[in-house]
């Protein structure tokens, strides 16, 4: 955990009615003091929303060489790389070539996202998802966010039910394609 850090709790509950994915969570988050609350709550969505065996957050800000989410196999192999936020090209590129799957998590305009990547070489680009929330709905969040939180994340259809700390949120994921 970097210096300054601070530590949030986030337990509960996930129910992927899409993905079949049903477990409790307990999760402690080490938020970077250059990582703003909507990147570090976006980070726990991907991880509610990617959930699988071997999903694990990396070592984070402090980490040039890994997502912010990774999932790797019981071999010890890379199966996707996450990335939250607005990542560059770049990035995108080597996370690309190094797992099966490659997605972006972002609280930001997805339009602006996709146009930083606009004509940039990105390794297989057109199996890149960016995932994005209706707008304000990480705001609202961010606003009742606390260092201990109860969370309820339930996704059917497409649709996100987040219930954190007492206060019930919805939003679409959206999915846009990079490539």
């Amino acid at each position: 955990m970097a210096a300054g850090a601070v530590v949030h709790t986030f337990s509960g509950s996930l129910a992927d009615v899409d993905r079949g994915v049903y477990e409790q969570v307990s999760l402690r988050v080490a938020r970077h003091p250059s990582e703003t609350d909507a990147y570090m709550l976006t980070r726990v969505l991907a991880y509610c929303l990617e959930h699988t065996d071997g999903i694990a957050f990396s070592e984070g800000l402090s980490s040039t060489d890994e997502p912010a989410v990774i999932v790797r196999d019981a071999t010890g192999r890379l199966r996707a790389w996450v990335e939250i936020g607005a990542p560059d090209a770049e990035r995108l590129h080597h996370g690309s070539k190094q797992a099966e799957r490659t997605v972006v998590y972002t609280h930001r305009d997805p339009a602006k996202v996709l146009a930083l990547w606009a004509g940039k070489r990105i390794h297989r680009s057109e199996h890149i998802a960016l995932y994005s929330f209706d707008p304000g709905f990480i705001d609202a969040a961010v606003a009742v966010l606390e260092r201990r939180n109860d969370i309820t994340v339930s996704v059917t259809e497409g649709q996100l039910y987040l219930d954190l700390n007492g206060v019930t949120l919805s939003s679409a994921v959206h999915e846009h394609r990079v490539g």
